[in-house]
């Protein structure tokens, strides 16, 4: 776990441009954004330890969005655009949006349930073929519903994830959507981030549109040589796995 003090010396040190917001003002800040289809790279607290991001090293989005999964996939990840995302939800709304029920407890993201059959959307299932299939719209949270209308669910609750369920909150209320997709904070063939300045440099080596870590903002159109990163050059650097 990174200090402000220490996390702003790390940013100082890569000669990144960040303004400290107060906690309410950053997670309304990052809710606004996540509503406005931004991907986001947040580092809060302590890593996680174990096979997911939970809220600790995570990219998130808008899990609503029909577009997010192949513009995380294909400009931030850099990996096939078929690779599936896992929701966030607010614990206490998570049988509204699975065949699970109300409360059920899974932190760790580890349970594969069905989107509930009240958030599918009718659509043509044999309209479409291979690659295809993952344009389709299955549910109101079209970038974490997997083609067989499953999902692998990370509950968040207040006592277990304090900041990263203040933010799934904010952006509940503002939205009406207590979803988000949770990916880890790192691209394809390297290991998660672990340090301010390990996340600084997977914000400016990808696509992302934000980033927070403890209580920094930074915008990726406010940095120092921001630009838009080619698919092809970071695929150079490592073969398909």
């Amino acid at each position: 776990e990174y200090a402000d003090t220490e996390i702003e010396a790390e940013l100082t040190e890569c000669g990144a441009i960040f303004k400290k917001l107060s906690e309410s003002d950053l997670i309304e800040a990052i809710a606004s954004a996540l509503a406005d289809e931004k991907a986001v790279g947040w580092m809060q607290g302590r890593m996680e330890f174990g096979p997911r991001a939970l809220g600790g090293r995570s990219i998130l989005g808008d899990a609503r969005s029909t577009s997010m999964q192949k513009v995380m996939n294909l400009k931030i990840k850099f990996r096939e655009s078929f690779r599936p995302f896992a929701p966030s939800i607010l614990e206490d709304h998570v049988s509204d949006y699975f065949d699970m029920r109300r409360n059920e407890d899974t932190p760790y993201m580890l349970l594969v349930a069905d989107v509930h059959p009240d958030k599918l959307l009718e659509h043509d299932s044999k309209a479409s073929q291979g690659l295809d299939k993952l344009n389709t719209v299955r549910s109101v949270i079209p970038a974490v519903t997997h083609v067989d209308n499953s999902a692998r669910v990370q509950t968040v609750t207040a006592e277990r994830h304090g900041f990263y369920h203040k933010l799934l909150a904010a952006f509940h209320a503002q939205t009406g959507s207590p979803v988000l997709i949770n990916t880890s904070f790192n691209v394809r063939g390297e290991p998660i981030v672990g340090s301010p300045e390990d996340a600084y440099r997977c914000f400016m080596a990808t696509n992302m549109d934000a980033l927070v870590i403890g209580h920094q903002l930074l915008l990726k159109p406010e940095q120092p040589n921001a630009t838009e990163i080619p698919r092809d050059v970071y695929l150079e650097k490592f073969t398909l796995d």
